[in-house]
């Protein structure tokens, strides 16, 4: 088997599912080789058709169910597994969770080597749909026609979507009204392949309690045809709209806001509550997507750090400030540091804005400031930390052990590069209590963690 494959390409095979990966696809293993098949439980028996084989793995279509598993559950929208939006939605919510607790174990034992690791069951949402109070949709020309949609998977081929299913109904509104209004004055969709066009991406963003709306329209170009017509329309036609934003973003990229960002009408922000604060969210801004479910992760965190009011207290990564300020409630000091200039700005507006006074957040990296601070001899007694899914890089970590604060509290939206960087912790002396895995993301594979170190 080592020099030659004993399977082809379109041949139909019948087998168990063994697992499931962290991308949310069955395993099926026949002689040991293993072929990935999308929409899949584990224990079923299911018939597929070899769609790729290569030396070590393939990919299977499946084709029928044999066995069914009592976890599934009939789907709410084919669509949503096309795009990748929804890629569990054939699980039963129960399992979904069941599925991210293996996933958060899995990673502490492979990647993290901790063999008896405390993974607490998944906290959940009481909805699983329409949860998101953000989107980003691109647009496109399809059929001579200006479509908002989503990417199917692997592909920049756009499938037009009207219902997203696990966004608010009035984002999925607003979405359609702006398509329709910008149909209505022949404003041309980006064409990918010939950097040609106007319109690259809506984006839309909803206070989850204040209801705010705002409208983010990605540009190709800094000119825009009618524009003063179609903000007026949108300003009029999109229920409780507080903000209309252009961004531009003129290169060649997969990556979706430009640097410019002008306001067009309205406020530059929208502003919506979490665990009782006030905070103002700019069109750049990070802001956990699922505002209920951040909360039961902010008050994890939280209540992990234990803090008794007279703590100094590190923030790092801390966005527009909605973990730190949260924090500083709780401590005598709370620093901050984020490479988003905007962000920090939008942090020191919130910090006035809801009369908060010992919370100092400053621009940079955490490489950057952590070392400064230890030059400087700020002692910090809880480090708190919320990295983006590459995790935390070798020299903040370096710099944490350095500070050795009594505890560590880490939040990750990518539960491998935080197993990865407990083992670190581990190694220099830090004790794991616990991780919380919690669902902000019900019907997808992700799944993010509150981990709780000790110094020993």
């Amino acid at each position: 088997m080592a020099n030659k494959v004993p399977f082809k390409k379109n041949d139909t095979f019948t087998g168990t599912v063994e697992d499931i990966t962290s991308q949310g696809q069955g395993v099926v293993k026949l002689d040991h080789y293993p072929f990935f098949i999308e929409g899949a439980i584990t224990g079923e028996v299911v018939k597929f058709k070899a769609m790729k084989v290569g030396k070590t793995y393939g990919f299977g279509r499946l084709l029928e169910i044999i066995e069914e598993s009592p976890e599934r559950v009939e789907m709410t929208d084919a669509i949503g597994r096309q795009i990748g939006t929804m890629t569990l939605q054939h699980m039963s919510y129960d399992a979904q969770l069941a599925y991210k607790e293996q996933q958060v174990k899995s990673a502490y034992e492979r990647i993290g080597h901790f063999e008896d690791a405390e993974i607490r069951p998944v906290l959940g949402m009481e909805n699983p749909w329409e949860y998101r109070n953000k989107a980003q949709i691109p647009v496109r020309e399809i059929n001579g026609q200006l479509e908002t949609g989503f990417f199917r998977r692997n592909s920049h081929d756009l499938v037009p979507v009207e219902n997203f299913f696990i966004q608010h109904k009035e984002i999925d509104e607003a979405i359609l009204i702006v398509r329709d209004i910008l149909r209505r004055f022949h404003v041309p969709a980006y064409n990918e392949k010939n950097h040609t066009g106007i319109i690259r991406h809506v984006v839309v963003r909803r206070g989850h309690y204040s209801g705010q709306v705002m409208v983010t329209l990605v540009t190709n170009k800094r000119k825009m045809p009618n524009e003063e017509i179609i903000v007026d329309a949108i300003a009029e036609e999109v229920p409780n709209i507080a903000s209309i934003v252009q961004n531009v973003q003129t290169k060649r990229t997969n990556v979706i806001l430009g640097r410019q960002s002008l306001v067009l009408w309205g406020q530059p922000y929208i502003e919506d509550s979490m665990l009782g604060l006030t905070f103002r969210i700019s069109s750049k801004s990070f802001y956990q997507v699922n505002t209920p479910q951040a909360e039961v992760l902010y008050k994890t965190a939280i209540d992990a750090a234990d803090l008794q009011g007279n703590e100094t207290v590190l923030d790092a990564y801390s966005g527009i400030g909605t973990i730190g300020l949260s924090l500083a409630q709780h401590a005598k000091q709370v620093y901050g540091m984020d490479i988003v200039d905007e962000a920090v700005e939008m942090a020191k507006q919130n910090a006035k804005l809801n009369g908060i006074k010992n919370a100092a957040f400053e621009v940079g990296s955490a490489e950057e400031w952590l070392p400064k601070w230890n030059e400087a001899g700020i002692k910090f007694d809880v480090i708190v930390v919320d990295p983006p899914r590459k995790g935390l890089d070798q020299v903040f970590v370096d710099a944490v052990i350095e500070q050795q604060p009594e505890k560590i509290v880490y939040v990750s939206c990518n539960p491998a590069t935080q197993a990865r960087d407990a083992r670190l912790f581990a190694d220099a002396g830090y004790d794991l209590q616990f991780v919380q895995p919690v669902d902000l993301f019900g019907q997808t594979t992700h799944v993010e963690a509150v981990a709780l170190f000790t110094k020993a």
